[in-house]
This record gives structure tokens, C-alpha cells and sequence, in this order.
């Protein structure tokens, strides 16, 4: 899987706040991970992000041609 900042990661084990989805912030040999529930935010390896991730949805890409004001 392709990680980049902005998708939502969803990951197997819940946090304790109930959420499991997670948005990437960093993309390396480490992630930066902020929860989309409570909004904690932690640092985990890449190797066990991509050994927990249940799923992922891709951040929505700007519009082509769209104005920008």
C-alpha cells in the first residue's frame, strides 16, 4: 500500500477512545498518526502501521481547474 499525508488509516486494534481510524500527518520511516475520535496524536514505525492496517482511504484530491481564491 501507497501511505501519504491526509488518508485515513484504519487500523485492527481500537484505541482506547473507541476509534480506529487514524489520519496520517507524517509519512517516513516513522508516522505521525493523529486519532480521528479524540484526537491524540502518536508516533509508530512504518513497519507496524503497515503489520495493523486494516484499511485505507485515500485523502480527496484537489479539483482540476477549480478556482483558487
Amino acid at each position: 500500500m501507497v501511505y501519504e499525508v491526509g488518508d485515513i488509516v484504519k487500523l485492527k486494534k481500537p484505541h482506547p477512545c473507541g476509534s480506529q481510524e487514524w489520519e496520517i500527518l507524517r509519512v517516513g520511516a516513522d508516522f505521525r498518526l493523529k486519532c480521528r475520535g479524540c484526537g491524540h496524536m502518536i508516533m509508530v514505525t512504518r513497519r507496524l502501521v503497515e503489520k495493523n492496517t486494516k484499511s485505507l482511504k485515500k485523502a480527496a484530491q484537489n479539483i482540476p481547474g477549480g478556482s483558487d481564491i
